[in-house]
Parts: C-alpha cells; sequence; structure tokens
C-alpha cells in the first residue's frame, strides 16, 4: 500500500527540524571559533547549490513549465528574502545570542505565516465549521506550546541543574553586551518574518510553477548570487576565507543537509499541505535545539520542554485535521456547481447547508 504524500510531508517536515535542531548547535560551534557569518552563508549556499541545481534539472527537465518574467522575479524575491536575508539574519542572531534563544524565537513564523497567508488568500478560516476552530485552536496551541518550552523551564528531566551552559552564556551576554544581544533579538524576529515570507509567497507560485526542485534550486541561485557579492564586498582580508577543519565540517552539514536537503523537503512539503502546515512544524525546532545542546553542548532538559512539545503535538494534529476537513468541504460540490459546507449547530452536530449558489 502507496503511503499518502500527506503522510510523507508530515514526516519531511519532522526530519526538518531535527535537521535545524542539529545545525542550530553545530553553526553555534562555528561562529563561535571566529568564522564570519558572510563567508558561512556564502560556503553554505554554494555548496547547496551545487547540489540543488543537477537534482533539480536531471528530475524535471521534461515537466519543468516555461518560465515567464513573472515567475523569475517570484524566484528572485524568493531567494532574495527566504534564503539570503532568512539566513544572514539567523546567523547574525544566532552569533548574539545562543541556540536557545534562537530556537526560541521560531514560535513567531507561524504567527506571521497565518496573518500572511490569511491577507494573501491562500488560508480561509471559517470559525462557523469545526474545521475552522481546529485550525484557530491549533495555531493557538503550537504558538502556546513554544512559548512554554521557551519560559516555563520546572524540573530537569535530563541532566544537571547545578551546570547549564546555555543559562551561563545567556546571563553574560546579557550583562557584557547588551546591545548586541538587542540586535541578535532584533535580527531573529527579521529571520522569522522573512521565513514566513517565503514559506507563503512560495504556496501561490507552487500553483503557477509547479516544480518543486527547480523553484528550490533557482531561489538558492539567486541567493548565492546576493550572498557572495555581499561577503566579496564586506571582506577585505581574504584570511576570513580560509577555514578549520571543524569549521569545513559544519559548512558542509549546513551545505547539504540544513540548506539542500531541508529547502527541498519545505519546498515540496509547501506543495503538499500548504503553508500553514509547514510553518507550525517550526515550533518543535527548541525541542530539538535542546535535545541536541545536551548531547553536544551539556546543557539540561526541562519539564517545560516536555509539556511545550505536547502542546504543539496537539496543535499540529489539530490544524492538520482541519485542513483536511476544509480540503473535502471545499470539493464537496452538488451537481448543479454550488458549494456545501459543515456548520456547527446549536447541539454541535454538524448540519450541511448551502454557502454559494449560482
Amino acid at each position: 500500500m502507496a503511503v499518502p504524500d500527506t503522510v510523507k510531508a508530515h514526516f519531511a517536515l519532522a526530519l526538518v527540524q531535527v535537521n535545524f535542531g542539529i545545525y542550530h548547535v553545530i553553526s553555534k560551534v562555528a561562529l563561535t571559533s571566529g568564522v564570519n557569518q558572510l563567508v558561512f552563508c556564502a560556503y553554505r549556499d554554494l555548496i547547496a547549490l551545487a547540489m540543488l541545481a543537477p537534482f533539480a534539472y536531471l528530475t524535471e527537465r521534461r515537466t519543468r513549465p516555461s518560465l515567464t518574467w513573472r515567475t523569475v522575479f517570484s524566484l528572485m524575491v524568493l531567494g532574495l528574502l527566504g534564503i539570503f536575508a532568512n539566513q544572514l539574519l539567523f546567523l547574525l542572531g544566532l552569533g548574539f545570542t545562543s541556540p536557545a534563544y534562537a530556537s526560541a524565537m521560531q514560535p513567531a513564523i507561524p504567527v506571521f505565516t497565518f496573518i500572511l497567508t490569511l491577507c494573501m488568500g491562500t488560508e480561509q478560516i471559517r470559525l462557523k465549521q469545526w474545521s475552522g476552530v481546529a485550525k484557530v485552536g491549533g495555531t493557538m496551541a503550537c504558538v502556546s506550546g513554544a512559548v512554554l518550552l521557551a519560559l516555563y523551564k520546572g524540573p530537569v528531566v535530563w541532566g544537571d541543574d547545578s551546570f547549564n551552559m546555555h543559562n551561563q552564556n545567556d546571563h553574560s551576554l546579557f550583562a557584557l553586551h547588551m546591545n548586541l544581544w538587542q540586535i541578535g533579538i532584533l535580527c531573529l524576529i527579521g529571520n522569522c518574518f522573512c521565513f514566513a515570507l517565503y514559506v507563503a509567497l512560495q504556496a501561490p507560485l507552487l500553483k503557477i510553477y509547479p516544480a518543486s526542485s527547480s523553484v528550490t534550486a533557482a531561489s538558492y541561485a539567486f541567493a548565492t548570487v546576493f550572498i557572495v557579492l555581499s561577503a566579496f564586498a564586506g571582506l577585505s582580508d581574504w584570511n576570513d576565507w580560509i577555514l578549520s577543519s571543524s569549521e569545513i565540517m559544519a559548512v558542509v552539514f549546513s551545505g547539504i543537509v540544513a540548506s539542500a536537503l531541508n529547502y527541498w523537503l519545505l519546498t515540496w512539503s509547501n506543495k503538499v499541505v500548504g503553508p500553514g502546515i509547514v510553518s507550525l512544524y517550526m515550533p518543535i525546532q527548541p525541542l530539538f535545539s535542546s535535545i541536541f545542546s545536551r548531547i553536544f553542548l551539556g546543557s539540561s532538559i526541562y519539564v517545560g520542554s516536555v509539556l511545550g512539545a505536547l502542546f504543539i503535538i496537539v496543535g499540529l494534529y489539530s490544524v492538520t485535521w482541519g485542513q483536511m476537513k476544509s480540503r473535502s468541504i471545499d470539493h464537496y460540490n452538488d451537481p448543479m456547481g454550488r458549494d456545501f459546507t459543515d456548520d456547527i449547530s446549536a447541539d454541535g452536530s454538524l448540519q450541511t447547508s448551502l454557502i454559494k449558489g449560482n
């Protein structure tokens, strides 16, 4: 029995968050060692483009639609905002704060995406239907879980409470580099907004240009041009381009896994399940970031992380059910072409009612 694409998309999105959790820790270690953010991004994007371009050409060379100037402009905007600005702002924010704070900012992504998709008409919320209630309630549960994960600790579940590297780093940064800390938080907020724009703008583009691999590769092509030009313009010391062995490993992982694989999975999942579901998986990042920070950096995991993860899982299930219900309603038409919907009656049962006629 074949596995439905929607199920594959959910597994893919969960894998993306695992990869991003590892990336948070690895990139923080690389930045702490002194690698320049522009150099890190340039190498990362060049590696990702080298992986994505041949794959897109080989898999979609016969099915890829013809490019128009509107499509090219859309791809350039995706590369500029969703990859170039998104990655650079994240690395700047991560360098000025910590992996815990960088991942804790991710709950802003579903909020921004939710607002943007509503404004663009990509998502519709009908509060008189169970599907609309499930979407709104699930979104609130995801955000609440992520906020709980970020702000509440509670007793230690895994690790030693007497030694918490994140807390030590956070307090020292806050005390010694207050201005840099604030700049880092602003960069992380900008990173979340750019990623939300990337997901929201990508959805309508995939409807008129349904070649997910080509969209990802072309977006990375524009982003790579932007970041390489910025690196050459912003750096005067050629020694900044020389990396140590550990930095090379971090760049290779970031280019192949956190960039090429993750962005391809995100684009394909966006085509299958839509931007709302894609963005709602982002709050899981703090959980995986905490786990890998514990493994590699020695930090602790608290009850708040576990409770927050449970809220997020329940919210994701609720939104997924609401979206599936909404899609089934949208395809439920009578022979005359009129659309029917299921409203919530006073006794809580579902009643079918005519919402649009000829």
